[in-house]
């Protein structure tokens, strides 16, 4: 480790642009991960939220909630349990004067249930006629307020704001949550119709209609439109960025290895044993890369720090600490080149050549 920082301290500039090199791979790697993370959980919050572990949707949904219909008759049977809910959901759009429209998702709930009685508001109050509505926080950034009277789609009718909810998102679009005859109007259906889906906090519903089917909780997830997709180009972004550090690592080492070899035949001649040149390898290894880590973790917080609210991203440690031990191991692997270099030194033909 002395060696390794000696030489370190004396080739500044090469091993500075290392160093460069690395800070720049690991810093674009955490945005891009705490991008997917915060990607995800937009997809995902609301459905987080409610904490359940299953759901009803109609068999010929392609487990989609904006696809599936529920009768009335199917969903009163089914949530006869109090640990089921239904779920009425559509996309709209809400607007007020003055005011920017918001693409979001309707969800109708019933009051009684559990969904509506768990869900957290960070102001005002839960909606108590069919014309109240409880949106998501990401409301106030577009100027929206308690009380102020919104209309959606095409429909005429004012909707008042009586409450805001935090992390209330879904397939990233925020969520305006109403009651099922206001959904039932939105969806001009009438009565014949109960929800999109009912969902449970257990991990089985009984359910004994041949036309409906229970799906886990991750199986809505996945089915939600991009979500996979997404979810698949991050990760190959990541690993991909991954296996690119690993190249420049072991690039880098190599021709500093190759410039060294008089200095570590010599070294070989005089004695010092091969264990000794490996670990000095290894050590600039580790030590370039955790310092380009270290750089990076700051530069990235300070991004966590000065990020834009509407940005989806999420700073997570765990996975920040995964992914910093990913490119330590990169850098031993990357390391190993150089090393078998210097493992198969041979001092009287680099001297004597």
């Amino acid at each position: 480790m002395f060696l390794a920082l000696k030489e370190i301290k004396h080739e500044k500039l090469r091993y500075g642009l290392i160093i460069a090199m690395i800070v720049l791979i690991s810093y674009l790697i955490f945005i891009l991960t705490s991008l997917a993370l915060g990607l995800a959980q937009e997809n995902t919050a609301a459905i987080d939220g409610w904490k359940i572990r299953s759901a009803v949707l109609n068999k010929d949904s392609d487990v989609s909630l904006r696809q599936s219909l529920l009768t009335t008759d199917q969903v009163n049977k089914l949530t006869k349990d109090k640990n089921n809910a239904v779920i009425a959901e559509t996309s709209i759009v809400a607007k007020t004067k003055g005011k920017a429209k918001q693409a979001s998702t309707f969800i109708g709930l019933d009051n009684s249930q559990f969904i509506s009685k768990d869900l957290k508001l960070t102001s005002g109050h839960k909606p108590e006629n069919d014309r109240q509505v409880v949106v998501d926080d990401s409301f106030k950034q577009y100027g929206y307020k308690l009380n102020d009277k919104l209309t959606i789609n095409s429909d005429s009718t004012a909707y008042t704001i009586v409450g805001f909810t935090h992390n209330a998102k879904l397939n990233i679009s925020p969520i305006v949550y109403g009651t099922i005859p206001t959904w039932q109007k939105l969806r001009g259906m009438g009565n014949a119709f109960g929800g999109s889906a009912v969902v449970s906090k257990q991990a089985n519903i009984d359910n004994s209609d041949k036309n409906l089917k229970v799906y886990t909780v991750t199986q809505v997830i996945n089915k939600l439109p991009g979500y996979t997709a997404q979810n698949s180009t991050f990760i190959f972004m990541i690993g991909f960025l991954m296996i690119i550090s690993l190249i420049i690592i072991a690039v880098f080492l190599y021709i500093i290895t190759i410039q060294k070899l008089g200095n570590y035949a010599v070294l070989r001649a005089q004695g010092s044993p091969a264990k000794l040149l490996v670990g000095v390898t290894f050590s600039q290894s580790l030590l370039l890369t955790i310092i380009g880590l270290v750089i990076s973790l700051i530069l990235t917080a300070a991004t966590a720090l000065s990020i834009p609210s509407s940005v989806p991203m999420a700073f997570n440690i765990n996975f920040m600490t995964i992914v910093s031990i990913g490119l330590i191991f990169m850098a031993i692997l990357g390391s190993l080149i150089p090393v078998r270099i210097v493992l198969k030194v041979d001092p009287v033909s680099v001297i004597g050549g």
